[in-house]
């Protein structure tokens, strides 16, 4: 343990405080404090640990004063925490906009402000810096801009008070979101991987999908999906499934770029998949108010949905290009699933904990500590202090690296909000769509996959449920449906061009060219590109609503989207030339689109499967005369 730890002493002072991070988190489980005291440790926290993990590189200037600077801002991490915890009393029985605010208030607020930059920036790049930057710059000079994005501006005092000395801006939602959720399941996330959980996600995909047809293609599906839905994060999926999915797919015929592609999309849909999801959803759950498992629940129906047409997909390409199955040789090399059968069981006790209505947050940790004894029930899988070492190391570096940038968006929800931004968005956005419901979710959807280019997904969706989901509400559509809206086309800019970051991971990993990654995976999502648009009008694809209704939706869901996939697929026992996969895929956004139940979903639905049915028949027909009569 020692050796592990000298190597750098640099990461052993990180994981010295990685580990006081942990007990922190596990102390408010049982101790909850004041808002303004927990969020300030937490972020602070968070932000030493990102300066120790991520130190600054530059080509320019020396190492030692690379170094100073990182130990500068480590130092000023401290101070703002000092600042906190020193006036915790006042800020917390401070009146706002009546008390009156200080030099000190306005020196440490700035500096928190300008850690949270330099943190986003080493945690997830420019572009999301530019994005704070430009909101902080609409805070002291919107009285300049034209029309309707005019107001009269903050002085320093007041934009100090939003966005640092309130539960309303960087200590806000997104924090607290961070504190009471995120750790938690980014703890469990890195202990399950630790033991061997996401390669038994794998393995158990292949064993169950590699000898049918594209069955690599389809193990990568599953297994992604299932080890997205546990680390929620698009990126950190690709890299860690990927470097064993894409070879296995590569190896039976499927193209680089494809195989990359179908990695990008399966990854970046874990984040659609219960019971974990992504980041994002637990912002989402805080944001409508109601219990996690709920929205976990009301997710499965939509992102079952995604990923059996995109299995469909997949299967009717193979068919079309000729991809072969693994061999039973092949499949003979997997290791044996039964004696590692076992560590399935911190997903399933997850899953039971929320089922059975315990928090959140209690049910990850319960769950984490399962990780810990799974391993035991077996002597060929027990781990040692190496694995306990890394899960502890991972976690808290993972956390931080979250913690930051969606702290540092609560300066966008604090501008937003104060400067009435948000509500003179929506009117604008009506205006413009003059008030067609279609027109306004395709403005919305184009707005959420440009603003999602390049940024995490959570932070995509923060702002668009800032921007956006009051003016879809205004259209009359429930909230739970109008956020899902917004965090699906979120999530799905991870894998669209020209900045696709799921996509250039991908080809990074399966060394294939980053453009046609990106368009092979933009390709497949479309198979759920519509799908929000399904949920907008059909509460029951929610699972809202009595269960007949619930039931006839999905049934309506899966169908649609079946018929959609085939378009996509080329493939209905022949290959499908656009003459007639164009109506088969016309007649399949209609059915997804249109409310289920209703005439156009009907005769779209009808029409569709019909076309296809007989392409099919026909097919079967013309092989079956073409064979030679054995009589003869």
């Amino acid at each position: 343990m020692r050796a592990m730890l000298s190597r750098n002493p640099t990461h052993a002072i990180a994981f010295a405080i990685g580990i006081a991070f942990v007990a922190f988190q596990v102390w408010l489980l049982f101790e909850a404090q004041q808002p303004l005291l927990e969020r300030p440790v937490h972020l602070t926290a968070a932000l030493v640990l990102l300066f120790l993990y991520k130190p600054l590189k530059s080509e320019t200037l020396p190492r030692w004063l690379c170094a100073a600077i990182d130990a500068a801002l480590i130092l000023g991490a401290l101070a703002v925490l000092g600042y906190y915890l020193t006036g915790f009393e006042r800020l917390t029985t401070r009146m706002e906009n009546v008390s009156p605010i200080f030099t000190t208030d306005i020196v440490f607020g700035g500096l928190l402000v300008f850690l949270l930059l330099e943190g986003s920036r080493r945690a997830v790049g420019m572009i999301l810096v530019w994005v704070l930057l430009a909101f902080i710059a609409y805070a002291f000079w919107g009285n300049v801009l034209p029309g309707w994005l005019q107001f009269r501006g903050f002085g320093i005092e007041a934009a100090t008070e939003i966005t640092t000395m309130t539960t309303a801006g960087v200590l806000g939602i997104t924090t607290s979101t961070s504190v009471s959720f995120i750790f938690y399941f980014i703890l469990f996330g890195a202990f399950y991987s630790a033991v061997g959980g996401g390669q038994l996600f794998i393995d158990l995909a292949i064993r169950a999908a590699g000898r049918a047809t594209g069955g690599t293609a389809k193990a990568a599906i599953i297994g992604s999906s299932l080890m997205g839905s546990i680390s929620g994060s698009a990126v950190a999926n690709v890299v860690s499934t990927g470097v064993f999915t894409i070879p296995l797919m590569k190896k039976t015929g499927v193209p680089d770029h494809r195989a990359a592609g179908i990695e990008a999309i399966a990854s970046t849909g874990g984040q659609l998949m219960p019971p974990i999801m992504g980041v994002a959803a637990f912002i989402m759950a805080e944001l409508l108010g109601m219990p996690y498992a709920q929205v976990a629940l009301a997710g499965l129906i939509p992102a079952v949905a995604f990923y059996l047409a995109l299995l469909l997909v997949v299967d009717l390409t193979a068919r079309r290009d000729g991809v072969r199955a693994m061999t039973a040789a092949e499949i003979a090399e997997i290791p044996a699933l039964l004696p590692r059968l076992h560590l399935i069981l911190p997903p399933l006790v997850l899953i039971g904990l929320l089922v059975s209505g315990y928090s959140a947050s209690y049910s990850a940790v319960i769950a984490s500590l399962t990780c810990l004894a799974a391993p035991f029930l077996r002597r060929t899988t027990r781990i040692g202090m190496k694995e306990v070492i890394e899960a502890l190391r991972d976690a808290p570096r993972q956390a931080a690296e979250v913690a930051v940038p969606i702290a540092a968006i609560g300066i966008v929800i604090a501008v937003a909000v104060q400067s009435n931004l948000a509500l003179k968005f929506a009117g604008s956005l009506l205006s413009l769509s003059e008030g067609s419901i279609y027109l306004s979710l395709m403005l919305a959807m184009v707005g959420c996959i440009i603003m999602g280019m390049g940024l995490p997904t959570v932070a995509a969706y923060i702002i668009g449920a800032v921007l956006f989901v009051p003016a879809i509400q205004k259209l009359g559509i429930e909230p739970l449906a109008a956020h899902f809206f917004i965090f699906y086309y979120c999530v799905l800019s991870m894998v669209t061009p020209p900045v696709a970051l799921a996509s250039f991971a991908a080809a990074a990993v399966g060394r294939a060219s980053a453009v046609k990654t990106s368009l092979s995976a933009f390709g497949l999502s479309l198979v759920a590109f519509f799908v929000p648009f399904a949920f907008v009008f059909d509460p029951g694809v929610l699972a809202q609503g009595s269960l007949a209704r619930i039931g006839f939706s999905a049934l309506s869901l899966l169908v649609s989207t079946a018929l959609w996939a085939v378009a996509f697929g080329g493939w209905a026992g022949r290959p499908l030339g656009w003459a007639t996969r164009l109506p088969i895929g016309l007649a399949g956004l209609v059915a997804v689109i249109a409310p289920s139940g209703s005439l156009p979903w009907l005769i779209a639905l009808c029409a569709g499967w019909l076309l296809t049915i007989c392409v099919a028949v026909l097919s079967r027909r013309h092989k079956s005369t073409a064979l030679p009569n054995p009589a003869e």
